[in-house]
């Protein structure tokens, strides 16, 4: 059987997304961010990011045509991120692709954003054969989820109970005097800094934590003992020590993600990890988890950095799959779920 071609969008949250993938093969990649129009607020404004994916859609999806080569009537099916995300952001991605879906006769897959995260690392590193473990952490998401089958069968293993890593980030950037998006900037500063000059909390990794969080994640309290140490600083009139306290609090962070995806990774007898999200570009992240799972003879697999945030390349790659599998078409009537649960991987 020839390898399925297939559309992918993505929309979200603040990255428009288009990619054409043949089976494993990447074709086009292309990525609109409206990033740049959140900066004043410090964060993601859902209406402009929605007003930004209306307007980035179609040349985004005129861009992928003319890198690929391959026309709409050309493709097999069209594929979607209708969940988990914003609303309204979620909404202009399904109503593209079901349009597109409808006035080309293509079957269309509504799709799980965290799916697809794990399934882009198979543009990269082949098909992932057997059960993975997967750590994925963004702005709204950080979770360790065990994966039997990309296309049907995911176990959410752990989540964090709050914040998520890269919303933590993001504050504590504030908290800092950076600019938003706060983790790139973090992990310049820490580059300077002393990870062991302040001892940051790792919450959830007591004992009395193993029965009920054994695998989840909070970041909320690390965040108020960045701010709790700043004002301190403050008021004794010292000059606060940014490059340390950005180095401690990454550090931080990234100890508890690392340590907690291995350990899962041992006790589900699981020999490959794979890591996807924006704050997977993070040096100290990639550091521990190649030390960790070097010691502990596991396999990391993390895409490059571009197929790590979000992306339409995701969304094809595992559309690719799921239409090699054989799995049945969504219907037209798909809705945009902004909690669609990991376990769902192919909407109704």
């Amino acid at each position: 059987m020839t390898e399925p071609l297939v559309l992918g969008i993505e929309s979200s949250c603040d990255e428009t997304g288009v990619g054409i993938v043949r089976g494993t093969e990447l074709l086009a990649h292309v990525v609109a961010s409206s990033v740049d129009e959140h900066v004043r607020f410090g964060g993601v404004v859902p209406e402009v990011a929605s007003r930004a994916h209306l307007e980035a859609m179609v040349p985004a999806l005129e861009q992928a045509y003319a890198d690929s080569g391959v026309r709409i009537q050309d493709v097999d099916a069209v594929a979607v991120t209708c969940g988990p995300g914003l609303t309204g952001a979620l909404l202009v991605g399904v109503a593209a692709a079901k349009a597109l879906a409808l006035a080309h006769d293509k079957p269309l897959y509504g799709l799980n954003h965290l799916a697809a995260h794990v399934a882009v690392d198979q543009l990269e590193h082949g098909r992932i054969e057997g059960r993975v473990a997967a750590l994925l952490v963004s702005g709204g998401h950080s979770e360790i989820l065990l994966v039997d089958d990309i296309t049907c069968d995911i176990t959410l293993l752990g989540q964090t109970i709050d914040d998520a890593a890269g919303e933590a980030f993001d504050k504590v950037a504030r908290l800092l005097g950076l600019p938003y998006p706060g983790g790139p900037h973090i992990d310049r500063i820490a580059a300077d800094g002393d990870p062991t000059a302040i001892a940051f909390p790792r919450a959830l990794t007591a004992a009395r934590d193993q029965a009920r969080h054994r695998w989840d994640f909070s970041f909320s309290g690390l965040k108020s003992a960045v701010s709790r140490h700043v004002q301190r600083e403050a008021l004794a009139g010292r000059e606060l020590p940014v490059a340390d306290v950005a180095a401690s609090f990454q550090d931080a962070v990234c100890d508890v993600l690392t340590r907690k995806a291995v350990e899962a990774c041992l006790e589900h007898d699981v020999s490959t990890l794979v890591i996807g999200g924006g704050v997977a570009a993070n040096s100290r992240l990639r550091h521990y988890a190649e030390q960790r799972a070097a010691e502990a003879g596991i396999e990391i697999r993390v895409p490059r950095m571009g197929l790590c945030t979000d992306n339409g390349a995701m969304v094809a790659a595992l559309g690719a799959e799921v239409v090699r599998r054989g799995h049945r078409p969504s219907s037209l009537d798909l809705p945009a779920d902004s909690g669609l649960p990991v376990t769902q991987v192919v909407a109704g």
